[in-house]
Formats: structure tokens, sequence, C-alpha cells
């Protein structure tokens, strides 16, 4: 089987999110984490602290699970993930509040919690828009006229809550946008990408990039490193090969839907005007969407309780 484009021999890709999480998660690394950081959030970062650097005992076993990068700084928290699972709207949201309700144990104040901000590196397109880089915040809509009341506001207020924050950094959109390398977030990206004609120049311009080429090229040559990444190389592509089985049959279920529903249908002897299929299946193999196969289950008659939920998680 060819390899796949950038996928070398001995090489690690921080698109894998051990090596993402060695590189940027480990104590020692706070500057490289910093940069990063600063680039994508557009902010200064006086302190930073690294929570999660350690990686999971259970590595070996193959499991899927959560390999995450989790650091205070300026007092926030931040969250950020190497994501190849196409659910993100329903994930990103759960890790955001999930984060933020745990901050407050039982009799602490509701002022004490901090601000959660989730940061989601794609490896995939996901969501309709003509940028690489989206965030997501709790705005309010537009009000209805009848429902305005004049209050004297020349300016209101846009956010219900600047608490909650989410990034989603599409690469194959950045890849499509041949950067010019004007800014940090560019240069970051460049490496993460493993765009090669691009990092050297990446380096010359940051020597933080610098700094985490190193240290990638030196868990490359550290053994027990080098088989954790391969198995959770390994993990990743039997989980996506497993969800596009799981798909395949959803697919042969939304065909036998429409098939024995576009005429009459015959259940236990008698005859039965056809029922459509269940709305939440169509448009099952577009970009960005997915089964809800919780909903899917709920479906009333012969098809309900049809799949089981599919529920996996890389990073």
């Amino acid at each position: 089987m060819p390899k796949k484009q950038n996928e070398t021999e001995g090489k690690m890709q921080l698109t894998v999110d051990y090596a993402f999480k060695r590189v940027f998660g480990k104590n020692g690394n706070e500057s490289i984490l910093k940069d990063l950081l600063e680039s994508i959030l557009n902010i200064e970062i006086k302190s930073i602290t690294i929570q999660n650097p350690e990686i999971p005992k259970n590595m070996k076993d193959g499991k899927i699970g959560i390999l995450d990068v989790r650091a205070e700084l300026n007092g926030d928290e931040v969250e950020m993930q190497v994501q190849d699972q196409h659910n993100i709207d329903k994930r990103s949201p759960t890790y955001l509040t999930k984060i933020y309700s745990d901050q407050l144990k039982e009799g602490e104040q509701y002022i004490e919690v901090k601000k959660v901000v989730v940061i989601n590196i794609l490896n995939f397109d996901y969501y309709k828009r003509n940028s690489y880089h989206s965030v997501a915040r709790m705005m309010f809509e537009e009000s209805k006229e009848n429902e305005k009341v004049d209050l004297g506001y020349i300016v209101e207020d846009k956010y219900a809550t600047k608490d909650l924050e989410m990034h989603f950094i599409e690469l194959p959109k950045f890849r499509k946008k041949d950067p010019d390398m004007s800014n940090k977030l560019e240069q970051w990206l460049c490496l993460i990408c493993d765009e090669e004609d691009k990092i050297k120049m990446a380096e010359s311009r940051n020597e933080e990039i610098e700094k985490a080429k190193k240290e990638l090229e030196k868990l490359a040559m550290n053994p027990e490193d080098r088989e954790l990444y391969e198995l959770r190389l390994k993990a990743i592509r039997d989980e996506m090969n497993s969800s596009k089985g799981e798909m395949g049959s959803h697919h042969a279920i939304q065909k036998r839907i429409y098939q024995e529903g576009s005429a009459h249908s015959i259940t236990d002897g008698r005859r039965q005007e056809a029922r459509p299929a269940y709305p939440v299946l169509q448009n099952y193999d577009q970009p960005g969407n997915q089964i809800d196969t919780e909903q899917f289950n709920r479906v009333p008659g012969e098809y309900g309780n049809s799949s089981q939920h599919m529920k996996h998680r890389i990073g």
C-alpha cells in the first residue's frame, strides 16, 4: 500500500495527537505552547501552567481515549485537541461546558469560575465557512422589532457571557490558502501541517518553531515514544475504519427504508401507507453531517433499535 503524502518512514506528524501532546503538553515546553496559544488567541500571555503533562498509562492497550493539552494561562482555562472525528459540533460544546462546570466545587461562589477556551485543530473540513480559523462565542441574536424597548443604550451588550469560547482551525482550508507566512499562526500551522517547503522560513522567523521542530525530531528517535506513536496511529486508523463500516451499514439501512417505503408497505398482514424515512438520516454522506443514531434508534416500528450509537474520540 503506497504511503500517504508526508507519511515518511521515521517521521512523526503533529496531526497525530500523541506527538502533539508530547511536544506542546510537556513540562519544560511552556514557551513553545505559549507562543502557539498567543498566535491563536491573539493575546499576550503573562503566565502559563501545563495542567496535564502525563501520558495515560493504558496507551499500550491501543484504546482510543482523550489526549489533549490543558493549560491555565492568565487565570483562564484552555484545552487544545487535534481531532479526526466529524461530530465536532457536539463534542466541542460538551467538553467546553464540562470543564466550565467542573471548576465549581460545593460551597464556592459562581464569581470564582474562570473563562474556558477550547481549541480544536481539525484535520478535515467541517463548517461551511470561508475561513480556516473560526471563533465561536455566546452572542445575542438581533432582537425582533416588537420586542425592543427604548432604554437609551447607545451601545448594547453583544455577549451573554465571555466565559465560553471555541476555536476551530480546519487544516485542509489552511493548506488551500497557500499562506505567505506573514503572521505567527500561519508559521505554526505550516509546522503542524508539515509544509516542508515553508517550515525553514517559519523557523527563521520564530525561534519557538525551531524548538518545537527539534523536540519533534528528538521524539521520533526515542524508541518508547516511537512505539506509543505507532500504537496510537494504528488505534486511530482502526477506529476510523470501524466507523466507516458502521456508516456503510447505515447507508444500507437507509436505502432499505427508502425502497420499502417508496410504495405502500405491508406490516403484520395489514396494508399501510408508506412511512417516509426519518429525516435525521438525510444527507448522511455530506461533509459535516452525521447520522444521529440515538435519534435513529427512537424511530418507531421495525427500524427502531437497528443500530448502535457511534461514539469515539481521538484526541
